[in-house]
C-alpha cells in the first residue's frame, strides 16, 4: 500500500467535511438571506450614492438586516421560511422605492412619501420611464424562490429542515450586537443637515427607521413676533424710497404663464442651427428678462410653484405646500389684487384634486378655477388636453372676463411638456438631430419646442382680442425638467455639448423669468439673482399694490439688484442656499459644505458665509412658523 494513500484519504475527508459544512452554513436562512440582502443593498447604493466605499453597505445595512432576522430566529418556527420571505420582500421594496424615488426626485424616500401615494401613482409613467432594466434584478431571488417553493422537492425539504426556532442564545446575541451597531450608525449622524449624506452615513435602512421614530420637536416662532422688518434684515433688503417701475402697470390685467418643466438653457438654444424656442426667445428680447432666476419648489412641483408665486412664502420641510398649508387663510396675490377690483382665475387642464389644488385655490382666494371639467379631454396628452386646447379655451374665457370692465388676474399653467416628455408625433414641430433621437434630452427638447409653439398661438390670440396690449404678462418655468440623477451617460454628453461644460446642480434649478407690458416696460436683460418667491413683490411694485400689510419672503427684483439670499429645499439638501455667486450645499454641517458656481460665475468667484447659512435657515423657520399658525379657512 502506498504510504501516502492514508494522507490523501484523510485530506479528501477533511475537504468533503468542510464542503458539507459550508453548504450547511450557507443554506441556513439567516446566512442565505443575509447574502441576498447585502447584494441588493449594493445595487441601491450604486444608484443613489456617488462614491461607494466597498465596506460601507456591509457595516451599515447588514446590522439592520440581522436585527430583523434575529427576531425571526427567536420567534418563528413552522412559518420561519415564510417570515424570511416576507421580510425579504419588504426590505427589497424599500430598496427599490429608494432607487426609483431618487431617480425621480433626487432625494431619499421616507415613509412621509405615503402621504403623496395618489400623486406618485398618477405620475407612474414618469417614474418608471427612469427605470433601467437592471433595477429589476433586485426582485430575481423572490421570483425564483417563489416558484421553487412550489415546484422543487429539494427546496421543500430545505424549508422543512429549517422550520424550527433558532437557538435563543444565538438570536439574543445577534440582536444585541446588531442593535448596538445600528445605534452607533444612527446617533452620531442625527444632526447632519444633508439628508443624502445622513442616509449614507446611517445606511438606507437605518435612515428609514430613524425617520419613523424621529420626533418633530422644532419649536415654532411666535407668529405675532414675525414681521417684515425682521425678514428684510435676514434677506439683506434695503427699502427704496422711490422704487423704479412703481405702478407702471397699474390697472392692467395680470397674466402669469407658468411653463411646465421649462429650464433656462432653452432660451436662444440652437441645435445644428435650428432654433428650439423661437417664441420664448422673441419674448425675452422684448421683455425684462431674468436669466439668473431659480426655482423654489419641492415635492409638489407645479403646485408648489403656484403656492410660492402666489404667496411669497417657502414650501414646507417635507411634502407639498398644497397638502400642508391649503387649509390656512393664506396671504396671497389674488387677495391683494382683489382689493383693487381685480377678478381672478386659474387655468389647468388636469383635475383640480391633483395635489389638493381645490383646497389650495380656496386658500389663495381665487374667484374661479378651470380644470379638466372645463377643458374636457380633446387632444389629450398625459393628464389632460394639450397646451393648444388650454390656450384656446383660456383665451376665450379671458376675453369674457375682460368684457366685465374690471381688470383680471389669470394664472395659466401649461402641461404638455411634462415628464417623461414623450409627446405624440402629431405634436412634433421640429426635427431633432440624429444624435438626440431616442434620448431623454432629445424628448425633453422636442416637447419644449411644442410648448413654445403653443405659447405663440396663445400670444397671437391675446393680441387679436386686444388683451395683450392691456396686460402685464409674466412668464417663467415652474421647475426643473432634466434632473442630473435621471440622466444616463448619453444624456450627460448631450448636456455637455449644449453647455460647453458639465451640467451641474445650479443649471438644473435655473429657470427663466420674463416680465412684459407692451409700451410700458422697455426690454432689458436683468442680471440680478431671483427666485419664484420674488414674483409677488415684483408684481406688487409694477401694479402699484401696497405690501404694507402683506408679509412676504421675496423681494422686488426691479429695486433690489445688489444682493439676494434664496433658501432652497427638497431637490437639494436642507441648508442649501443661493447668493449672488454661489449655490451652497451643506455636508453634515456648514463647515464641510460645498460651493458650486452659478451659471454666470466661475469657481474662483464662489463664496458663502456661515452667517448666510444661518440666515437662510432662519428664513425657512419663520416662514414655516407663520404659515402653521395661520387660522384655518372656511371649507365652503
Amino acid at each position: 500500500m502506498n504510504p501516502s494513500a492514508p494522507l490523501r484519504i484523510e485530506r479528501k475527508a477533511v475537504l468533503v467535511f468542510a464542503s458539507n459544512r459550508f453548504r450547511l452554513t450557507i443554506t441556513r436562512p439567516f446566512i442565505f438571506f443575509s447574502v441576498i440582502m447585502l447584494l441588493k443593498s449594493y445595487l441601491a447604493w450604486m444608484v443613489i450614492f456617488d462614491d461607494i466605499i466597498p465596506w460601507r453597505p456591509l457595516i451599515t445595512e447588514i446590522p439592520f438586516i440581522w436585527l430583523v432576522f434575529s427576531l425571526i430566529e427567536w420567534f418563528a418556527s413552522k412559518r420561519k421560511m415564510a417570515a424570511y420571505m416576507t421580510v425579504n420582500l419588504l426590505l427589497t421594496a424599500i430598496f427599490f422605492a429608494a432607487i426609483m424615488y431618487y431617480k425621480y426626485y433626487g432625494v431619499i424616500v421616507t415613509y412621509h412619501a405615503l402621504e403623496q401615494v395618489n400623486q406618485v401613482t398618477a405620475v407612474s409613467n414618469s417614474v418608471f420611464s427612469l427605470m433601467d432594466p437592471y433595477f429589476l434584478l433586485i426582485f430575481t431571488d423572490i421570483i425564483v424562490l417563489f416558484v421553487l417553493f412550489w415546484r422543487s422537492d429539494r427546496i421543500k425539504t430545505w424549508k422543512q429542515k429549517h422550520s424550527k426556532k433558532g437557538r435563543r442564545s444565538f438570536a439574543s446575541t445577534m440582536f444585541v450586537i446588531s442593535l448596538v451597531i445600528c445605534l452607533f450608525q444612527i446617533l452620531p449622524n442625527r444632526a447632519s443637515m444633508n439628508e443624502t449624506v445622513k442616509a449614507q452615513e446611517m445606511g438606507i435602512l437605518n435612515y428609514e427607521a430613524y425617520t419613523i421614530f424621529q420626533k418633530d420637536d422644532t419649536e415654532l416662532a411666535d407668529a405675532k413676533s414675525i414681521n417684515q422688518d425682521e425678514v428684510n434684515k435676514l434677506k439683506g433688503i434695503t427699502p427704496v424710497s422711490t422704487p423704479a417701475y412703481q405702478g407702471v402697470a397699474e390697472g392692467k390685467n395680470v397674466i402669469i404663464i407658468q411653463m411646465e418643466s421649462f429650464q433656462q438653457f432653452l432660451i436662444n438654444l440652437k441645435l445644428d442651427g435650428q432654433e428650439v424656442t423661437p417664441v420664448m426667445n422673441k419674448l425675452a428680447n422684448e421683455s425684462l428678462y431674468f436669466p439668473n432666476f431659480f426655482q423654489n419648489v419641492g415635492q409638489g412641483n407645479t403646485s408648489d410653484a403656484e403656492f410660492v408665486v402666489n404667496t411669497s412664502f417657502y414650501i414646507p420641510p417635507r411634502g407639498a405646500a398644497a397638502q400642508h398649508y391649503a387649509d390656512r387663510q393664506l396671504p396671497s396675490l389674488p387677495k391683494m389684487l382683489k382689493k383693487d377690483g381685480y377678478q381672478s382665475a386659474t387655468f389647468h387642464t388636469n383635475v383640480v384634486e391633483f395635489w389638493n389644488r381645490g383646497e389650495l385655490y380656496k386658500a389663495l382666494g381665487f374667484d374661479q378655477y378651470y380644470d379638466k371639467d372645463f377643458f374636457g379631454e380633446p387632444d389629450k396628452v398625459f393628464f389632460g388636453s394639450s397646451d393648444e386646447v388650454l390656450y384656446t379655451k383660456t383665451a376665450e374665457q379671458l376675453k369674457k372676463m375682460s368684457e366685465s370692465g374690471n381688470p383680471f388676474y389669470a394664472h395659466v399653467l401649461s402641461m404638455t411638456a411634462h415628464h417623461p416628455f414623450t409627446i405624440p408625433e402629431s405634436k412634433y414641430k421640429m426635427t431633432l438631430p440624429e444624435r438626440y433621437e431616442g434620448t431623454f434630452v432629445g424628448d425633453y427638447i422636442r416637447s419644449q419646442n411644442y410648448a413654445d409653439y403653443a405659447l405663440g398661438q396663445f400670444i397671437e390670440l391675446l393680441k387679436k382680442d386686444g388683451i395683450w396690449d392691456n396686460s402685464l404678462v409674466i412668464v417663467y418655468g415652474d421647475h426643473l425638467g432634466l434632473p442630473i440623477y435621471s440622466l444616463d451617460n448619453k444624456d450627460k454628453e448631450l448636456m455637455k455639448e449644449i453647455y460647453g461644460r458639465d451640467y451641474v446642480s445650479a443649471d438644473m434649478i435655473n429657470i427663466p423669468l420674463m416680465i412684459h407690458s407692451e409700451g410700458y416696460i422697455e426690454p432689458e436683460v436683468m442680471e440680478p439673482i431671483g427666485g419664484q418667491v420674488d414674483i409677488l413683490p415684483t408684481i406688487a411694485n409694477l401694479t402699484g399694490i401696497s405690501l404694507d400689510d402683506q408679509l412676504h419672503f421675496g423681494q422686488d427684483l426691479l429695486n433690489q439688484k445688489d444682493y439676494n439670499l434664496l433658501p432652497e429645499r427638497y431637490y437639494l439638501p436642507s441648508g442649501t442656499f443661493i447668493n449672488n455667486t454661489t449655490l451652497f450645499m451643506p455636508g453634515n454641517t456648514f463647515e464641510d459644505g460645498t460651493l458650486h458656481p452659478l451659471p454666470h460665475t466661475s469657481q474662483e468667484a464662489t463664496k458663502a458665509s456661515k452667517d448666510e447659512f444661518d440666515r437662510a435657515l432662519k428664513l425657512l423657520h419663520l416662514s414655516d412658523s407663520y404659515l402653521r399658525q395661520l387660522p384655518e379657512h372656511s371649507s365652503k
